[in-house]
C-alpha cells in the first residue's frame, strides 16, 4: 500500500512538471518605463533593476528553479501580484496621482524592509540592499516628492 502511494506521488510530481505558468517576459522597448517619467541617477536605476523589476516590470529573469513546480507556481504568483502592484515598464501610463502614491509606498516599503521580499533576497543576494544602496532610493524618492 505504502509503494503505490509512493508511486502516484511520484507519478503527480512528474505529471504537474508539464503544467507550466505563462513567462513574464514581453520584448521591449519599453515607452512608458518609470526612467522616462523621472530623472533616475544611474545607481538608482541600476539598484531599482536588481532588486524590484524582476517582480515589477514587464521582464522577468528566471531562475532555474522556475521550471520545477509547484516552486515555478509560486514564482509567478509572486510576479503576477507585484506587477499588479507596481510596474516600472508601465510607470509612465499611471495618473499623476497614482505615481505619488506610488511612490510614497515604495519609500514606505523600502524603510520598513519589507521590500525587496526575504524570500527573494534569500535566493537573490544581489537584492539584499544595504543601508547606503536603500537610502540613496528613499533620497531620490523624496526628491520626486518634493
Amino acid at each position: 500500500m505504502a509503494k503505490m502511494i509512493l508511486l502516484l506521488l511520484l507519478l503527480i510530481l512528474i505529471g504537474i512538471q508539464f503544467i507550466r505558468p505563462a513567462r513574464n517576459r514581453q520584448p521591449g522597448p519599453f515607452p512608458a518605463d518609470i526612467s522616462q517619467v523621472y530623472a533616475l541617477p544611474s545607481g538608482v536605476q541600476q539598484l531599482l533593476q536588481q532588486a524590484c523589476y524582476d517582480c515589477h516590470s514587464n521582464q522577468t529573469h528566471y531562475p532555474w528553479y522556475a521550471s520545477v513546480q509547484p516552486a515555478g507556481w509560486f514564482l509567478q504568483q509572486h510576479v503576477s501580484a507585484g506587477r499588479r502592484d507596481l510596474n516600472f515598464h508601465e510607470f509612465a501610463a499611471y495618473s499623476s496621482k497614482r505615481k505619488q502614491r506610488k511612490l510614497k509606498h515604495m519609500r514606505e516599503q523600502l524603510i520598513s524592509g519589507r521590500m525587496p521580499l526575504d524570500s527573494y533576497k534569500w535566493l537573490h543576494p544581489e537584492a539584499r540592499l544595504t543601508t547606503v544602496q536603500r537610502d540613496s532610493v528613499i533620497r531620490w524618492i523624496d526628491s520626486v516628492l518634493q
